[in-house]
């Protein structure tokens, strides 16, 4: 889980405007840093199936997330895809 810290800065610094924590760049954003800690979890804990579970929600929830953003603003998508690192 992400600590509310690590969660604010990452809000901050993909937000659109000041009060946004709902926009698909920051739930996007957010779930690739669940995604990261959780894989470095299951690296450790290769037995963890509940958490398997988990992450392969995680990871089609932010492929949604992608593809809406995609579909409708190909700019922010792109813009995203490069801050963030991903790769398609």
């Amino acid at each position: 889980m992400l600590s509310t810290k690590k969660k604010a800065v990452i809000i901050k610094t993909t937000a659109r405007h000041d009060l946004d924590t709902g926009s698909p760049e920051v739930q996007v954003a957010l779930l690739s840093k669940q995604i990261d800690e959780l894989a470095k979890h299951l690296k450790k804990n290769a037995k963890d199936f509940h958490s398997r579970r988990g992450l392969l929600q995680m990871v089609a929830d932010r492929r949604t997330h992608l593809r809406y953003l995609e579909t409708n603003n190909k700019r922010r998508y792109t813009a995203l895809i490069k801050k963030l690192g991903l790769k398609k």
